[in-house]
């Protein structure tokens, strides 16, 4: 089977969109990460939720594990401020994450052995054509599960 066939269309948001709306889709489409494209769409990075939900809290919070079982959920009020205003390229973590991308022959074989490699939960299909390259869609963890233990 290939990319092709696997591939779902999967929603994206640009680097130049709004952090607010990025999360809200992320949130409303249960989706286990952010596909991200550059301006001329061609993907930019695959950042799973858990990374981005990291992006929301307070240095402390990530460094001093500990002091999180003692304090209360009230220094996470101030998120939807604190996100106003961010594109979502100032949004994304400081460590890149890239997008692991495939052509649409692409086999099963391959498409997991890069998503394995590369730790995304997705590997976004490109069909290039010359210098033109169109998003085709994404393979997801849970397609590609289906696919090697012949779910339903």
């Amino acid at each position: 089977m290939s990319a092709r066939e696997l591939a779902e269309p999967y929603p994206f948001v640009s680097t130049d969109d709004d952090a607010t709306t990025a999360a809200l889709l992320l949130a409303e489409h249960q989706l286990p990460a952010l596909l991200v494209v550059d301006t001329d769409e061609q993907p930019y990075a695959i950042v799973p939720g858990s990374q981005l939900i990291g992006q929301l809290l307070p240095e402390y919070a990530l460094e001093d594990p500990p002091l999180t079982a003692v304090l209360d959920d009230r220094c996470l009020d101030d998120v939807p401020e604190r996100m106003a205003g961010l594109t979502v390229a100032e949004w994304l973590p400081r460590r890149r994450f890239w997008a692991p991308v495939v052509g649409p022959d692409a086999g099963v074989l391959q498409i997991a052995a890069l998503m394995a490699r590369a730790h995304s939960p997705l590997v976004a299909v490109v069909e290039r054509d010359g210098d033109r390259a169109q998003l085709v869609g994404a393979v997801t963890a849970a397609r590609l599960m289906e696919r090697l233990i012949g779910g339903s």
